[in-house]
């Protein structure tokens, strides 16, 4: 039996080994996430596949100007005899004519275009606004990224650091209901005032477990976003909280979104691409001339021999039912380009009240930092103050444990405050446009 208990004590050794070498832990400084994450995001992959794909449209776009070269050729196999007459003076046909079993037959078309009405080059201009187009929206999307893995870092902070505050104060609060005790076990407190100690004590244990649950959420937020395994345990740089610059005027960020804000490029790109769309819609109705060329050669044993067969001219096409029939693509094209105008109408509208909003938004952020650290102060000393008075008998148990608990909830939110700033600075950034990532 006792060796069984050994055996079951080394394999619980093993396995709590073993998961503790399966949490890794990784430090990283913000600018590291971002940069992980916007390398791992599973958006910017889609977003390489539209880029792409609009690149394969430009080069669609380019072959049209280049000449078409076909050839074809085909062979025939004839098992009854056709009758074949020849009107050509000179030449007989008829039942008596040659025996035909077989036709060889082979062709090669050139076709080099030479006017379009000006559809192959509005085309092409179009494709690459649209290439253009799909690289500004990658920016763009990155710029998300980053503020949203900020965002992510930012709450990881603020969970590790209220676990920081909780077990600071659950330490003091244990070590007080050890004196508790010995004053009640002397008589000099009640036993309730002992049990009022010890209910605040089981209110921060859960106020730390809630703490770590959050840290433990966004910790696994943080690694699905950065592309680590589930069991990576991150720490991240508390310096960054401290980073920020001066805010200047709002007009100044509404200028700077104006100039670098990525979406409204991206739409600018497809506005042009739209209109040269309606000139190339106008164009179907103009005809396409095209320099052409050609060869023959056939085979007909016992009957023809053609080889040599060489052809040049010029190839004008024209569709007819134009005149009649009104031009669908150019009434779209022009209700794209409609549907455009309004839209950046509205996005630049959007910018100017996110802009505004976040301003303001950094604004109030920085104000509650100072008005969070005055509350400290405040709760500190108040708790200092209650703590000399119940020392002295002049304030009662319940007194000094609400002084206690405003003390812990004002020592996270200036943490929480700061973390908040911060973050507050970096989606005034963002909606600007001008959110960095290294």
């Amino acid at each position: 039996m006792k060796r069984i208990n050994n055996s079951v004590i080394a394999l619980s050794l093993f396995v709590g080994i073993a998961n503790a070498n399966a949490q890794e832990k990784k430090t990283l400084s913000l600018d590291e996430a971002v940069q992980l994450g916007i390398q791992n995001s599973k958006n910017l992959k889609i977003d390489a596949a539209k880029i792409e794909e609009a690149t394969a449209d430009l080069l669609e776009a380019k072959n049209r100007q280049l000449p078409e070269l076909k050839i074809s050729g085909s062979y025939m196999y004839l098992p009854i005899k056709p009758n074949v007459d020849i009107k050509l003076p000179g030449v007989s046909g008829g039942a008596g004519g040659p025996e035909i079993h077989q036709v060889v037959y082979g062709s090669a078309n050139l076709s080099v275009p030479i006017y379009s009405g000006g559809r192959i080059k509005y085309g092409i201009q179009s494709a690459k606004y649209l290439v253009e187009a799909s690289k500004l929206s990658t920016e763009n999307d990155k710029i998300a990224i980053a503020y949203n893995v900020a965002q992510a870092y930012n709450n990881l902070f603020k969970a590790n650091q209220s676990i920081k505050v909780f077990e600071e104060n659950l330490a003091a609060s244990q070590k007080r209901d050890e004196t508790f005790m010995k004053m009640e076990n002397n008589g000099l407190i009640a036993r309730n005032d002992r049990l009022k100690a010890n209910l605040q004590t089981s209110n921060i244990e859960l106020q730390l477990l809630e703490a770590k649950n959050n840290y433990n959420i966004a910790n696994i937020n943080m690694d699905l976003l950065l592309g680590l395994p589930e069991t990576t345990e991150l720490e991240v740089d508390e310096n960054y909280i401290e980073e920020g610059a001066e805010v200047k005027p709002v007009n100044f960020y509404v200028n700077e979104a104006r100039e670098n804000r990525k979406d409204l490029q991206a739409l600018a790109q497809q506005r042009k691409a739209a209109e040269l769309g309606t000139k190339a819609a106008k164009a179907e109705n103009l005809p396409s001339l095209a320099f052409t060329g050609g060869y023959v050669a056939a085979d007909i044993p016992k009957f023809l021999t053609v080889y040599n067969a060489v052809n040049v001219g010029i190839g004008l096409s024209y569709n007819l039912s134009n005149i009649w029939k009104e031009n669908s693509s150019l009434k779209q094209s022009q209700a794209r380009e409609k549907q455009l105008a309004a839209t950046d109408e509205l996005l630049n509208d959007n910018i100017k009240l996110d802009v505004n909003r976040e301003y303001q938004n950094n604004d109030y952020s920085h104000k509650r930092i100072a008005v969070f650290e005055k509350s400290a102060e405040q709760a500190n000393e108040n708790y200092r103050i209650t703590k000399n008075k119940y020392d002295n008998g002049l304030a009662t148990m319940t007194e000094l444990l609400d002084a206690d608990a405003a003390q812990i909830a004002a020592n996270v939110g200036v943490i929480n405050a700061k973390a908040d700033a911060a973050l507050a600075y970096r989606k005034l950034l963002q909606t600007t446009g001008t959110l960095t990532f290294k």
